[in-house]
């Protein structure tokens, strides 16, 4: 029996329609499990179902937003051009290295002023969101917008569909790449050459 989708250690135990619920979210696949099923369980489904797209959708919200945030960033590596510099993805590093408020603020300043032509702004807008609120102070008692966390994630992993490889290598490698995170690994598994080195997330809420 495959143990790809065992020890996912960072996943909440929630049932997997919970999570996807909360971060107003669907999948597409007609699933069998039970409504209670966890994640592991429908992972599972949707792995014998061949739909890489929903795996990619329920990991993007079963996954911690730090530990999200960084999924995406791996995938915003891909995604740049070998010259290319992106402010945005470089904030929301940042962030994930050190969730702090001044790192949070950058972002914030980031996102007003230079995000519009930036093609990792999604990592951006996840990290700034991710602690759960629209910012410090007075707004710190507003939520962020639902789903905005795992959405910005999972599109910014969609965005590696256009690097180059066969869209089948490409999911497999997005998908063990989160299950990695979710098992407090990096999740540095290549997609191209790549010699970026990578935080653990080991240890992070």
């Amino acid at each position: 029996m495959s143990k790809r989708f065992e020890n996912l250690k960072k996943v909440p135990d929630q049932p997997a329609s919970r999570l996807l619920a909360a971060a107003n979210a669907q999948l597409k696949t007609k699933l069998s499990a039970p409504a209670n099923a966890s994640v592991q369980v429908v992972l599972k489904e949707l792995e014998a179902a061949r739909a890489p797209v929903d795996m990619l959708r329920l990991l993007s919200v079963s996954l911690p937003p730090r530990e999200c945030v960084w999924w995406a960033c791996i995938a915003g590596r891909d995604v740049l051009q070998e010259d290319e510099k992106s402010i945005c993805l470089t904030s929301a590093e940042a962030w994930v290295f050190e969730p702090t408020v001044e790192n949070r603020e950058r972002l914030r300043l980031v996102l007003e002023n230079e995000s519009a032509a930036d093609n990792a702004a999604p990592c951006a807008t996840a990290a700034y969101y991710a602690p759960g609120n629209l910012g410090e102070g007075d707004m710190a008692d507003i939520p962020a917008p639902i789903g905005v966390v795992s959405a910005c994630c999972f599109g910014m992993n969609l965005k590696t569909l256009k690097v180059g490889p066969p869209p089948e290598h490409c999911f497999e490698v997005m998908i063990d790449r989160a299950l990695d995170i979710a098992r407090g690994g990096n999740g540095k598994i290549e997609l191209v050459q790549d010699s970026t080195p990578a935080p653990t997330t080991e240890g992070t809420a």
